[in-house]
């Protein structure tokens, strides 16, 4: 099997993650914090490297979002944890996850073809998310004071709820429009 280079990018960002969780789980933040804004930066490069080069694949419409949603889901549960974000945000951003792929899942399970096309909104959202996480660690090191980032959250918060609402409608007008024989 052919690996381009945007498909490569979504694997090396998945492999990023347990170096990434050691890292935080050592407060190593800077080390951390490269390799997130590494991993951020190759969400956006694969995309558009196989956009401009033509190098869409059916691999990467699944590999490219299942690497966002590691990257995205590991590091809000390890902030969480480490008590560097509210654990309410975390339990959204992990929950709409959950409820995508298992929408996803269920749809394929009842043979309904899904293409994977991230909305403007949640494209957004995974840009405030990154900034989230991003600027968490940004303030730790500059020794920022963290209320600032109380806003953040929420607009975080508000957008991945917006996003989430919006793969549940969509997901129920695809199974409403399509006629399951059973």
């Amino acid at each position: 099997m052919y690996i381009n280079v945007p498909n490569f990018l979504s694997i090396l960002r998945i492999m990023s993650i347990p170096l990434l969780i050691i890292l935080l789980s050592y407060g190593e933040q800077v080390a951390a914090l490269t390799v997130f804004v590494c991993a951020a930066v190759s969400d956006a490069l694969d995309g558009f490297i196989a956009r401009r080069f033509k190098q869409k694949t059916a691999m990467g419409a699944y590999l490219d979002p299942i690497a966002d949603k590691l990257l995205l889901t590991s590091s809000f549960v390890a902030f969480a944890l480490l008590g560097l974000i509210p654990k309410w945000l975390s339990i959204l951003v992990v929950s709409r996850d959950i409820i995508i792929a298992m929408g996803i899942v269920i749809l394929q399970l009842v043979a309904v073809r899904v293409e994977i096309r991230p909305s403007a909104v949640s494209k957004c959202t995974t840009v405030l998310q990154l900034t989230t996480i991003g600027g968490r660690l940004l303030f730790d090191i500059l020794h920022r004071n963290q209320d600032a980032l109380t806003y953040l959250y929420w607009v975080t918060g508000f957008l991945t709820i917006v996003s989430g609402l919006q793969y549940v409608v969509r997901g129920l007008r695809i199974v409403n429009e399509t006629k399951i024989e059973g």
